[in-house]
């Protein structure tokens, strides 16, 4: 009521009399007459002010006057007051401070001043207080606080508070821009920020420190800033912006955050960035400078993981030498895997009719998804070799003779290879037990069945290294890679590609190389050649490889079988090789781009999305959208063209599929494309969206993908079958489950199709449930290259699938082995002896930016090690008994007895 009162008495002081006002106002409404100048004098009574700030606004108005005055002594204290006023006002979070609001008025006048005075102390002074009055101004394009806190560099810029020091980082941004784009200088901006840095490390706005230095391009400079205690949020917070950033910013960011993780001496996540940095040097440093033996264990299992060969140096300790190379080497990980099985009590093989589930398909058709055929029987083999990968035991091929009654003979031809190299995958990893099975193969007449052994050597061999290199022995043989049956050629190529993929291995160059340059080889021979040095060499960018196939791509001998549909694996050899590389790939590109051939373009295309891999790049994600707008017809002469587009689809997904935002957005366009695009398009759409998330069964993607299965272009409905199994691969889910079993009844009679929804259920229960395809891993900071080389090979055979894999050439599938991971957290002790620890596993929860130690799961259940862990998961020790030496659990990891755990307990 008092309020009232003072509004009205204010009210009737501005009028002259006493006025009722609402009365006015009323009577003016009725009248019809406009109201604003009623409204005009209310708020005049509201801006009246109180006494407290009647005062406050005298004083502040006396300090400009005494500024105005001759007497130059009264100025020193002017200003000093008017800072301690500005310094002492408190306000919302949302309102101007009382003392800007009041000295706003005079800051025309005040900057008059500021020309007027001579240089001096006062003069820097003044300059102090109009750079925090300048905030005020800030909607109007004029950055008074910047200008006039470089006119005051002496003053104490921490002492105005967090809003000030934000606002003028964002003041000293603008202006930075605007320098740079006229080519100024803006050395002083520069040093003005790298007083900022400090101020914002210690009031926890790391975030706002980096972005700062990010946008002066000085994130250089950032790590003499940091200690102890913000060096771990800083990095974590540039880390996590890499993927928003554009080439080379995003490598001077990883390198940057090494260096510091480095300096702190915690050596496993300086090792996760030179792994993402692909550099072999910082990776062979790193791993070299680490201080202690269980470190260097740590390190080599991380490495392995990545599918890097790595020599490290040799010590006097030949025992910790061994040790060392058997991590590298990854030859104890059957022991690993086998232990978690028995654990897990998944250890007694399991047949194709408990994955079918025949019973339980509607009865009129379970007869007729089962019956005795060759295709039936082939895809019995891929499920029993998928559904048992790695435990060396099942129910159908490890019979006691391979004689006629073995499975093998049950398919035919090619069938028999895929059948046979099956027994690759029962024994993965496991090279010692692995070949003397295989070996009984080798010795047949069958030319089919030595294909499948030759193959099924490198299967069992990939990621693996074993000093007697037995792969190299037993699949570089003359007789084998130069036989006068194309198939054993082929195989002992693939098989030599999986078995050493990623090795970067010059032996195998030697063996490969003249095959890919040799135009009298059929083109499969001479692509699929080429496809394993692209295996081989990923990512590394080698030059006699890349000659050697673009020469082979534009060879006018050639120029008969450009069209060819082996071609393209020519050009995804060459994608390869550039891997990850970004722009890199750019010389390599336009040489491509600028060549008249039917293949040119889709292999330029192909160059460009290997390159850019998981970078979750915008750009190039435009660039691709805007390929698959175009109108093709479709012809034989057009294939190259519809390759194009279909690259172009697939590229979007492998680009997108390193950032969850880029990965929303995407599938959101796969809608669109779906709808509107050429068939050739529509036909690359469900391999897209199971390439953008493998082994994470989100419900949103299979049920599109299960309506997709169910369309009317068959070759749509293959694929949209496989990216099921793809996205459901060794997760076992339920729900996926079940549509496959429906799918397996729609698709009785067509016999292609059901191959396909068999190949899918032995996807989904992949290694019972424990295997992986996603080519993320260590918290999904890293991408392997290896893998997404395996599940990219697949995918591109998978878009004319009738061409490859539903016919003849289905051991293609085999690719995916380099993508096959166990999904599990095995802790160890310091002498690789497993170690079972209570863990907390949930759902990861993001920290980056947030204050104080967040958690970093939710929803999280305790178990104990061995345990698997779902996409998206994380780990975390339970309590503090023992130290982890890797920063991520997920995978091998080495555990150390904390010595202050019982003094602590």
């Amino acid at each position: 009521m008092a309020q009232d009162s003072d509004l009205s008495k204010g009210a009737d002081k501005g009028k002259g009399k006493a006025v009722d006002t609402k009365a006015e106002e009323t009577q003016k409404d009725k009248a019809g007459q406009p109201v604003a100048n009623g409204k005009k004098d209310e708020d005049k009574a509201e801006e009246e002010l109180s006494e407290e700030d009647q005062q406050l606004k005298s004083e502040l108005d006396m300090l400009v006057e005494r500024l105005t005055e001759s007497d130059a002594s009264l100025y020193k204290p002017a200003i000093e007051a008017m800072k301690t006023f500005i310094k002492t006002s408190t306000s919302s979070m949302t309102a101007v401070p009382k003392p800007l609001k009041f000295l706003r008025p005079h800051y025309e006048t005040m900057t008059k001043l500021y020309d007027e005075w001579p240089a001096g102390d006062d003069k820097n002074s003044l300059a102090d207080v109009l750079s925090v009055i300048g905030m005020t101004f800030s909607d109007e394009d004029r950055q008074d606080t910047l200008k006039y806190r470089l006119l005051a560099p002496t003053q104490d810029i921490g002492s105005w508070g967090h809003e000030y020091v934000r606002h003028l980082a964002l003041e000293i941004g603008e202006v930075y821009g605007k320098r740079v784009a006229a080519d100024e200088s803006a050395s002083d901006l520069t040093d003005l920020a790298l007083e900022l840095v400090p101020l914002f490390l210690k009031s926890n706005q790391e975030a706002d420190a980096v972005d700062l230095m990010s946008e002066l391009e000085c994130i250089d400079e950032l790590p003499k800033f940091l200690d102890e205690n913000t060096y771990g949020r800083v990095c974590l917070y540039m880390v996590s912006m890499v993927n928003l950033l554009t080439y080379p910013d995003n490598e001077t960011f990883l390198r940057v955050a090494h260096g510091i993780y480095k300096t702190y001496k915690q050596y496993t996540q300086a090792m996760v960035l030179a792994i993402r940095l692909n550099d072999y040097e910082l990776i062979w440093e790193d791993f070299n400078e680490a201080p202690e033996l269980a470190l260097k264990k740590q390190l080599a299992f991380l490495v392995a993981r990545q599918g890097i060969w790595l020599e490290p140096a040799t010590t006097e300790d030949d025992e910790a030498d061994q040790a060392i190379l058997e991590c590298l080497s990854n030859v104890n990980l059957p022991d690993y895997f086998k232990a978690l099985g028995k654990e897990l009590n998944i250890l007694e093989p399991k047949t194709t009719e408990d994955i079918y589930k025949s019973h339980l398909e509607s009865s009129r058709v379970a007869g007729m998804t089962n019956y005795d055929s060759a295709r039936n029987n082939l895809a019995a083999a891929f499920v029993n070799g998928f559904v048992n990968v790695g435990f060396g035991d099942d129910k159908m091929m490890l019979t006691e003779d391979s004689s006629k009654d073995s499975w093998v003979w049950k398919t035919k031809e090619e069938g028999m290879m895929s059948a046979v190299a099956s027994v690759g995958t029962l024994f993965l990893w496991d090279y010692v037990n692995g070949l003397d099975q295989i070996d009984k193969f080798t010795y047949l007449d069958d030319e089919n069945i030595v294909a499948g052994a030759q193959l099924a050597m490198g299967i069992v061999n990939s990621r693996v290294r074993c000093e007697e290199d037995a792969a190299l022995a037993l699949l570089g043989q003359e007789d084998k890679l130069n036989h006068s049956n194309p198939l054993i050629r082929i195989a002992s190529i693939m098989g030599l590609g999986l078995a050493y993929v990623g090795s970067n291995k010059e032996e195998v160059l030697q063996l490969l190389l003249p095959i890919v340059a040799d135009t009298t080889q059929e083109m499969r021979v001479s692509a699929m050649a080429a496809l394993a040095c692209g295996l081989v060499f990923v990512g590394s960018a080698n030059d006699e490889v890349t000659e050697t196939i673009v020469n082979t791509l534009m060879d006018d001998d050639r120029k008969s079988q450009l069209t060819d549909k082996w071609t393209r694996f020519l050009g995804l050899g060459l994608g390869l090789l550039f891997f990850g590389c970004q722009e890199k790939v750019d010389v390599i590109y336009e040489a491509v781009s600028a060549v008249e051939h039917p293949m040119a373009k889709p292999t330029a295309v192909l160059l460009n999305i290997c390159a850019w891999a998981g970078t979750g790049a915008v750009l190039k994600i435009q660039e691709l959208l805007h390929i698959c707008n175009e109108h093709v017809e479709e012809s034989e002469e057009k294939k190259g063209d519809e390759l194009l587009q279909a690259y172009a689809v697939i590229g979007i997904g492998l680009i997108a599929m390193g950032e969850d935002v880029g990965q929303e957005m995407v599938l959101r366009q796969f809608g669109h494309l779906m709808h509107y695009g050429e068939p050739n398009i529509r036909r690359a759409v469900p391999l897209a969206m199971g390439l953008i998330s493998p082994s994470n069964p989100q419900m949103k993607v299979y049920d599109t993908l299960s309506r997709y299965s169910h369309d009317n272009d068959n070759d749509v409905a293959i694929n949209a079958i496989f990216a099921m199994g793809l996205l459901g691969a060794g997760t076992n889910n339920a729900r996926l489950a079940q549509l496959l079993r429906q799918l397996a009844s729609y698709y009785h009679r067509d016999q292609e199709s059901l191959f396909m929804v068999r190949i899918a259920q032995g996807l989904l229960h992949m290694g019972k449930g424990t295997i992986s395809l996603s080519p993320f891993h260590t918290d999904r900071q890293i991408l392997s290259r290896v893998s997404t080389a395996g599940l990219l090979t697949v995918i591109i055979a998978m878009i004319d699938a009738k061409q490859f894999v539903t016919s003849s050439s289905h051991y293609l599938l085999y690719f995916l082995v380099t993508a096959m991971n166990p999904r599990f957290l095995v802790t160890l002790d310091e002498d690789l002896k497993p170690v079972t620890v209570n863990v907390r596993v949930g759902q990861a929860v993001d920290v980056v930016g947030q204050a104080g130690r967040p958690k970093t799961i939710t929803g999280w259940q305790t178990q104990s090690t061995p345990v698997l862990l779902a996409h998206g998961e994380r780990a975390e020790l339970e309590d503090e008994e023992y130290i982890s030496l890797s920063s991520t659990l997920e995978g091998l990891v080495i555990l150390r007895k904390n010595p202050d755990w019982e003094s602590g307990k």
